[in-house]
């Protein structure tokens, strides 16, 4: 792609969330909703591969409906109360149907179907994007509107994101497809708690975000996209490898890494709210997830590939800089001691 229009895409990208995140107007959110999605649809299927076009197209056509819908349910409501302003969603019916556009943009089960499709078909640098980056504006949005909203639809359907994050990613051999899964569980944990803690949601999606975009940064490394490909890593790069091993232990949330803070943060607070019986489904869920995790680290430390490696070994590793990398896995992995502080501040 050429430098100058690659440029404007990635401005395009950062100004379209940027926007939303300052707005307090509906209409210049959405407008910046709008720039987000039609800035990232060229970087997705700038690949010229079948894949690449087939999640761009899917990409594009469900946040198309989720945009028409939150337009429709923002325009019902200035109807209703004569005001655009965002924290005004008074009426029950456009506050339902602005909360099921933000989840479908989120993809959030049941609207999930379409992320583990669209991940499978790009590349592991828009996949990074795509993890992260895009679920900062409909995630502000949601935690802005949280008040108004209806907590046992955030509960159930949060509880249903768990479920089916821990049950889709068992059988699955494709590293973005485990990637998609883990966001749709770890978006569960953020919705259950978002009625009663906005706060704690938004500090969850950031370990989240700081978790995911460590682990794509180590696979981009190992140019790795397959569980096949991770049982050669540990010849490539040992001490990557049992970095790689942590990051898969923070995300499915055991202590001591980061990871475990906001899950045992989050169960602290639903049982706190008398809600004994999802706090237990909570718990219980998160083990799917780790099954898959420790099924992945399995894979890359104790078993080796059963013929020999016909895989690129690469002898140098400069393709992101040691020093970025090794923050990154330490705030990934040991924000565990200083709970005390982040707590001050929440």
């Amino acid at each position: 792609m050429n430098p100058y229009v690659l440029s404007v895409l990635l401005s395009s990208l950062s100004a379209g969330t940027i926007i939303t995140l300052v707005s307090n107007h509906w209409f210049l959110a959405w407008m910046g909703l709008e720039l987000n999605t039609l800035a990232i649809v060229p970087l997705m299927s700038k690949m010229h591969h079948p894949r690449a076009t087939e999640a761009a197209t899917k990409y594009f056509l469900v946040q198309a409906v989720a945009s028409a819908l939150i337009l429709f349910a923002t325009m019902l409501n200035a109807w209703y109360t004569g005001e655009w302003t965002i924290i005004n969603m008074q009426m029950n019916i456009p506050t339902l149907l602005l909360t099921l556009a933000l989840l479908i943009k989120l993809a959030v089960a049941p609207f999930h179907m379409w992320m583990p499709d669209v991940m499978q078909g790009l590349s592991l640098i828009i996949c990074l994007i795509l993890s992260t980056w895009q679920k900062l504006a409909p995630m502000a949005l949601l935690i802005l509107i949280a008040p108004k909203t209806n907590p046992m639809l955030l509960t159930l359907l949060g509880t249903l994101s768990l479920l089916v994050g821990g049950w889709g990613g068992l059988n699955q051999l494709q590293l973005r497809k485990i990637m998609a899964y883990s966001s749709i569980a770890h978006l569960g944990w953020m919705i259950i708690i978002l009625s009663f803690m906005p706060n704690l949601t938004l500090f969850n999606l950031l370990i989240y975000i700081l978790m995911t975009m460590t682990m794509f940064l180590i696979m981009m490394n190992f140019s790795s996209t397959n569980t096949g490909k991770m049982t050669s890593s540990w010849m490539k790069n040992l001490t990557l490898t049992s970095m790689m091993m942590m990051i898969l232990m923070s995300l499915g949330g055991l202590p001591p890494t980061s990871g475990f803070l906001p899950k045992w943060m989050i169960l602290e607070e639903i049982i706190k709210q008398n809600l004994i019986p999802l706090a237990t489904a909570a718990a219980i869920s998160a083990l799917l997830s780790l099954f898959f995790y420790l099924r992945l680290s399995y894979m890359m430390s104790l078993t080796t590939p059963p013929t020999p490696l016909n895989s690129k070994i690469m002898w140098r590793l400069n393709m992101i800089p040691n020093q970025i990398l090794a923050m990154m896995i330490v705030t990934s992995t040991l924000l565990l001691p200083i709970t005390p502080s982040i707590l001050n501040f929440m």
